[in-house]
Parts: structure tokens; C-alpha cells; sequence
């Protein structure tokens, strides 16, 4: 079957692989839809890992259910596509996300798993999560990428009157905003260096104001905006000048959450974290709860996650759907790939 696989530094091939076979255990799912991760995009800036077909939000039909006995073919699904041991502190407690077998098998961001840049995958079987037949499949393959931002604004505490900045307008910037809005934040500004991402934070109702990143007085008026700074303030982009103003931006006894992935060290003044006495919060991917949750909430209206899609591509597309979103100048911020295209 054909698939999308990395070639090399920002570069894609179009190769057949085989067909996923039924081993009894995992189930194998029919692809619809698949999401371009932010993740995804540092694999390809990277060119690594070579071979690798990403594609880890997906909407798709069971074609083996394996050894789901509630599971049937023809049920829609989407899943965690994560591979938690199950056994660990961490997975006891329900925190899979940093158990330490989460990503060694991860669909789509392992070598030996394909993901959904390609027509049919085979998925650990308790990761599968079946959906209801009134979503469309675009909004379920939203599931995974909102989740993200649901577990950045829990672990940002944020309380009904909190003022909260969210540094990045990609997706989990929007979605990280999105719930912002939902925990009780009385306002939510953005900033970005892509004017065309800001502005859609905004038109979409998730943000009530964008900032320009490039702005030498960004600082300064953002300071003077909110009186001493942000009660809370959302990372979503991972390099030294974010998390830098992360820091500054944030009020005493407030929270930074680094969603952004940065691979390099990064310089900072902790003196400013120390002085201001900061909560400085990791956070990676979801629980299992709260990616469920964000099925329910799109199902029952409480989530509009069509409005985050922009495009749906096919396979020959894909190249151009990354440097779309890399570009520095496309409003896009979340773009899907139907195999069958």
C-alpha cells in the first residue's frame, strides 16, 4: 500500500510498505482522516528518522478488531496512540503520558508502527477508543491535538477571572486558548510572529487579542495590558525567545506551561524565576481521560473542532501541506490527510 515516509531534511517519498497483518491482538483500522502534528513537522525539519511514516491523530474503521471483544468491523474509532507498559507507577495512576515505554512503540512516531500517512495501520487494541457515528471524521481525527491542549491549560490551574497568554498560534496554541476560555480565563491574548495565524486566533473567538512577537515593546505593553503580568502563561513554541518570554511576561507566583518541544539546550536568566518565585510546568500529550473528553465535548457540542481544518490533502500532498505550514505566512494551522485521495 502507498505511504508517506520521511527521506530526508524536509523532504518526503511516496513508497509501499505492506499491508498490516492480523495478529489476533492489535486491531487494524482502515484509515479516514490523519492530522499533521507539530511534532510531526520537527521529524521532517529534521529528516529523521528516515522511513519513518508519521501520522498519530487519526479518524478510521475497524477492519480486525483483534482482541476487542466489544469492538466490531465497520465500528468507527480513533485511539491514544501512544504504548504505555501498563504496569508502571505512572500507569497505575493513570498518567500514561510519561510512562517510560509511551513513545517506544508510538503509532506513527515509531519505525516499526506505521501511522496514518498511509491507508491502513495496525493499533494496540486497549488504546482504541470507539466514537459515536455523529461525529465527522474530520473532528474526530481533532481529538488527539485538542487533547494536548486541554491537559497544557489543567496543568496551568487556570481560575475563572485569570488573565493567560498563549505563546504560539499553531494548533495547540488554539486549542490550549480554546480551553483557556472554557476553565473561566476573563482574557487570553496571543502572540506570533505569522501576523496571518494571529489574526485567525482571534477571528475564531479562541483569543481576545493578538500580539506581534517581533515587537521590541511586546513585553512592555503586555505588562502594561494586564498590570503586572499574566496569572498564567502557555509555551507553545519551544525556542529560547518563547520561553524567555514566557518568564518575563508571567506575574509573580504565576505558572509557565512549556508545551513547545525544543531539542537544544536553552539559555535563560533564572534569576527571574527565582525573584518571582515561578511555577515553571512541563507538560506532555493527555491522560486517557482527557482524551476522551474531547470526544464528548465535540460530540455534544461544547467544542467546535471544525473550525481548526483548514485543508483535507491527499498523499501526493502531503510535501506541500508541510511547507504550507512552515512557511511563516499561511493562516493554516491544522491541516488532514485522507489516504483514500
Amino acid at each position: 500500500m502507498k505511504a508517506v515516509a520521511i527521506k530526508g531534511i524536509k523532504e518526503f517519498e511516496i513508497k509501499e510498505i505492506d499491508e498490516p497483518k492480523s495478529d489476533g491482538k492489535k486491531v487494524i483500522i482502515d484509515v479516514k482522516k490523519t492530522g499533521i502534528c507539530g511534532s510531526d513537522i520537527h521529524y521532517w525539519v529534521n529528516g529523521e528518522s528516515k522511513g519513518l511514516v508519521m501520522g498519530h491523530e487519526f479518524c478510521g474503521v475497524v477492519i480486525d478488531p483483534g482482541d476487542r471483544l466489544d469492538l466490531n468491523k465497520g465500528d468507527r474509532v480513533t485511539a491514544l496512540p501512544i504504548s504505555p507498559c501498563g504496569k508502571c507507577e505512572a500507569c497505575r495512576n493513570g498518567d500514561v503520558q510519561f510512562c517510560p515505554e509511551t513513545w517506544n512503540q508510538a503509532v506513527g512516531l515509531s519505525l516499526n508502527n506505521p501511522g496514518g500517512l498511509t491507508s491502513k495501520i495496525a493499533v494496540r487494541s486497549d488504546m482504541v477508543i470507539k466514537v459515536p457515528d455523529s461525529l465527522k471524521d474530520e473532528e474526530v481525527a481533532m481529538v488527539e491535538p485538542l487533547a494536548v491542549g486541554l491537559h497544557a491549560a489543567h496543568l496551568g490551574r487556570i481560575a475563572v477571572g485569570d488573565d493567560v497568554l498563549i505563546i504560539g498560534g499553531g494548533i495547540i496554541g488554539l486549542a490550549s486558548a480554546e480551553f483557556a476560555k472554557k476553565e473561566g480565563a476573563s482574557y487570553v491574548a496571543i502572540t506570533e510572529t505569522n501576523k496571518a495565524r494571529g489574526q485567525k486566533a482571534v477571528d475564531l473567538k479562541v483569543a481576545d487579542e493578538y500580539y506581534d512577537a517581533t515587537d521590541k515593546d511586546l513585553v512592555s505593553k503586555l505588562m502594561a495590558k494586564t498590570n503586572n503580568g499574566f496569572d498564567v502563561v502557555i509555551e507553545c513554541v519551544g525556542n529560547g525567545a518563547a520561553v524567555n518570554s514566557a518568564i518575563s511576561m508571567v506575574k509573580p507566583g504565576g505558572i509557565v506551561v512549556l508545551v513547545g518541544v525544543a531539542t537544544n539546550a536553552i539559555p535563560t536568566y533564572t534569576v527571574m524565576a527565582v525573584m518571582k518565585e515561578l511555577v515553571v510546568q512541563g507538560s506532555i500529550a493527555y491522560t486517557y481521560n482527557e482524551f476522551n473528553s474531547c470526544i464528548n465535548l465535540i460530540a455534544n457540542k461544547k467544542i467546535d473542532a471544525m473550525k481548526f481544518v483548514d485543508d483535507v490533502v491527499s498523499l501526493n500532498e502531503v510535501q506541500h501541506a508541510y511547507e504550507r505550514l512552515t512557511c511563516g505566512t499561511d493562516s493554516a494551522v491544522k491541516i488532514l490527510v485522507d489516504p483514500k485521495l
